[in-house]
């Protein structure tokens, strides 16, 4: 009966210990705001936005370990339209994210709906409104946002030097290549110093045409000041060839942070659509976990150019947007 009681005691610290190395998180974004756009064809717009900083969201995370360094990690994250408690990215039950994955010294392997690289170098590199509220680099740039059955792999970090490779299967019986995506982005980071280089290929439905972005930006942090300096070279499936520059800065101070950029939109095709976007935002810290803000962005275009501005859910339009609302992360 002792040894009975001893091994249960055993098995339950056992099975405690087993419990304490895996965690599950839940998580979210709720993020609304006043939207009012103008300059578009069909007059003034106000609305009530229900991501527009952020897109609101709710989420799963959780990780196991493994032992020897390695570990699984799965993502599920749902979209919310705040103003309306609808689901984004089209009523997808985890249309943000849903993904499953191993990591360790070799790096990471996930598997999954995923954010591509070309979009997180956007987001976390190159644009200072991390392509959210009015001043979105989304507005005129190409973000390749997510993709559907993509297989990525993220290298260590070696002499500052980190890879992010990426597969998207465009699951078309006969053809491999139709609707396929690949995907990719090498990084060096030295001091205040961050270097990154992306590239985005897209196929279309027959594997005959693809869509391609190139962008290489650099990013200069000294403590609470940051400038960005990207540059994008972009063909579309019909051909067309364009370019994108984009200069951005911000600066945090206490519980103020400011975020301006300028991005310069240049069509190389016949029809010359160019365009230039300025935009300025403001952010004010209420606690760790909510904050106010407020946003501007104009754009001008030509020759007949329509680009619009939007914000992390809404594609905007009309050529001028403001933004004022409240985000809390929880």
């Amino acid at each position: 009966m002792k040894q009975l009681a001893i091994s249960a005691i055993a098995l339950t610290l056992c099975s405690g210990a087993a419990f304490a190395q895996s965690s599950v998180t839940v998580y979210g974004v709720a993020d609304a705001g006043l939207v009012l756009e103008r300059g578009g064809a069909a007059g003034n717009v106000n609305t009530l936005g229900g991501g527009v900083g952020s897109g609101s969201r709710l989420g799963f995370k959780g990780k196991e370990d493994l032992g020897g360094g390695m570990s699984v990690r799965f993502i599920l994250e749902s979209g919310i339209g705040l103003d309306n408690g609808a689901s984004g990215q089209g009523g997808l039950t985890f249309g943000r994210q849903a993904a499953l994955g191993l990591s360790g010294s070799f790096g990471a392997v996930s598997l999954g709906r995923q954010y591509s690289p070309y979009y997180k170098v956007v987001r976390d590199v190159a644009d200072p409104f991390e392509v959210g509220f009015a001043g979105t680099a989304s507005n005129l740039m190409s973000t390749n946002t997510r993709v559907d059955n993509l297989a990525e792999y993220t290298s260590p970090t070696v002499a500052g030097f980190t890879a992010d490779l990426a597969y998207g299967a465009g699951e078309t019986a006969g053809n491999n290549a139709a609707n396929r995506s690949l995907s990719g982005s090498a990084s060096y980071v030295r001091g205040p110093l961050t270097v990154v280089l992306a590239h985005h290929v897209k196929d279309n439905a027959l594997a005959t045409a693809h869509a391609r972005n190139t962008m290489i930006v650099a990013r200069y942090c000294v403590d609470a000041w940051s400038a960005s300096l990207a540059r994008a070279v972009n063909r579309d499936v019909a051909g067309a060839e364009s370019k994108d520059t984009l200069l951005g800065l911000s600066a945090s101070s206490g519980a103020h942070k400011v975020l301006a950029s300028v991005i310069l939109h240049q069509d190389d095709s016949a029809v010359n659509h160019d365009a230039r976007q300025y935009a300025i935002g403001y952010l004010h810290r209420l606690s760790v976990r909510t904050e106010l803000y407020a946003a501007y962005a104009h754009i001008n275009n030509r020759n007949g150019a329509s680009f619009k501005v939007g914000n992390a859910t809404d594609n905007g339009s009309g050529s001028t947007g403001v933004n004022l609302g409240m985000r809390h992360s929880f």
